[in-house]
């Protein structure tokens, strides 16, 4: 496959603000332009990094990074919740496929988008919010889309940096397109708090170029029509910030 699929809505389910941008961003940005919409559900604050932590309030801060990336990316709609930052793989998978299951609703969701299983780059966080993703997608029928690495970026970037990156040989990989990264680098810039200080965040970039390759971890399901049942439209941009009530 050598374009996107077709889907309407698109649901990306993501552990940290930025992962929409930093690894989702070209995906995004690409169904945006074709007029699908898309929406974005971000499990932490992403608040446990080490990067721009002198900047302030690192909760408070990307938060509004996201706010800015994800109009960048013609994202819709953005959900945010709290859950605690480097510890998402100790809560319960079925109870955070239940965020997803609500945010799937309101957003009409066709498809979901996700990391790839093994996180991308290892994290615990990344390999819990695709395992609650496809937790829920298979109870709702819904096909998840991956995104991954080629095997040669994956090693490259290890070598040069000591990461866990996880890679993907050609035989593993479902669909290969080539992308515009403008609207992908407008949103990562709006993530000043972890962009700057991150070499291996343009490394990784430089090594794909204009490249991007996903893998199916459902197929069962629709590429079109909602995911349970629809609220209301909605119109325009919005981001809500919500606690574990």
């Amino acid at each position: 496959m050598s374009s996107l699929p077709e889907a309407s809505p698109v649901l990306a389910v993501c552990a940290h603000p930025d992962d929409e941008s930093f690894g989702l961003g070209a995906a995004l940005a690409a169904f945006a332009a074709r007029g699908t919409p898309t929406a974005v559900l971000c499990l932490t604050h992403g608040a446990a990094s080490a990067l721009g932590t002198s900047r302030g309030d690192l909760h408070q801060i990307r938060a509004a990074e996201l706010a800015s990336a994800a109009a960048e990316l013609g994202v819709g709609d953005v959900e945010l919740l709290d859950y605690p930052d480097g510890a998402l793989a100790h809560e319960p998978a079925e109870l955070l496929s239940r965020h997803i299951q609500q945010q799937a609703a309101r957003a009409n969701a066709g498809l979901l988008l996700v990391f790839d299983e093994g996180g991308i780059t290892g994290h615990p966080d990344h390999q819990q919010a695709t395992r609650a993703a496809t937790l829920f997608a298979q109870r709702a029928r819904l096909p998840v889309l991956a995104w991954a690495v080629e095997q040669q970026v994956a090693a490259t970037l290890n070598a040069e940096f000591a990461t866990s990156f996880v890679g993907r040989t050609a035989g593993q990989i479902d669909c290969s397109i080539e992308v515009d990264r403008r609207r992908q680098l407008s949103a990562i810039t709006c993530h000043a708090s972890q962009a700057r200080d991150n070499p291996v965040l343009w490394r990784r970039l430089e090594l794909q170029g204009n490249r991007e390759v996903f893998r199916w971890l459902n197929r069962v399901g629709r590429t079109r029509g909602p995911a349970g049942r629809a609220a209301p439209a909605r119109t325009g941009k919005q981001m809500r910030t919500n606690g574990l009530a």
